[in-house]
């Protein structure tokens, strides 16, 4: 597991290809979690690298809110405060079975 501040860090850490999923906060400093999403995105097509599942978390739960992490890329959007069922029932789907 590596831990970063904010989301320049997220997309340099994930370039190195080693991650078997992302779990990106959506507010960061310096580059949010959507802008890091679209970079890490745009960075994987570029380089011919396989879809590293991205799980983005927020406190926001307005209507649209999961949509808009969903076209960014993200392919799951969930909310805090998180249970950890949550973010297992997440990565067993996205990183166990593919989606």
């Amino acid at each position: 597991m590596v831990c970063v501040t904010d989301g320049r860090e997220a997309v340099d850490a994930e370039a190195t290809g080693e991650f078997d999923a992302v779990v990106m906060d959506c507010q960061m400093p310096r580059m949010d979690g959507f802008q890091a999403t679209v970079e890490i995105r745009r960075r994987q097509v570029e380089s011919h690298r396989a879809r590293t599942p991205i799980i983005g978390l927020s406190a926001r739960a307005m209507e649209g809110d999961g949509d808009a992490a969903i076209a960014k890329g993200m392919d799951v959007y969930l909310t805090k405060p998180l249970s950890v069922r949550e973010l297992r029932a997440a990565l067993e789907q996205w990183v166990t079975n593919g989606g």
